[in-house]
């Protein structure tokens, strides 16, 4: 029995330690350790396709190589009176955190 668990254990083990070992990738709510994201884009936003959306503001986005940009978005609140809290990235010990936008 120990014979057939084994490779399977080894396989786990060794795939969680090469997670573990590759470079900081951006995860909400993660560090990453790189330096601040850019400016963030300003464009025309346009009209809302239908009564009651509200624009969600794009964001910059940890890449493989670099930073890359999130479209904003028209969204449809989901529920009377929800207000939406864009996300932000904030400094944190020498890193950078994304907190995701939500309703409110």
């Amino acid at each position: 029995m120990l014979r057939k668990l084994l490779p399977g254990a080894m396989l786990a083990l060794t795939m969680m330690s090469a997670v573990a070992c590759a470079g900081p990738r951006y995860v909400a709510g993660v560090g990453v350790r790189f330096g601040p994201p850019p400016p963030p884009r300003y464009g025309v936003v346009g009209y809302a396709p239908a009564r009651g959306y509200v624009w969600a503001d794009g964001y910059w986005n940890r890449g493989p190589r670099s930073w890359e940009w999130v479209a904003g978005s028209w969204q449809r609140p989901p529920r009377p009176r929800a207000v939406w809290v864009p996300g932000h990235w904030q400094s944190w010990r020498g890193d950078y955190r994304f907190r995701q936008g939500y309703w409110r």
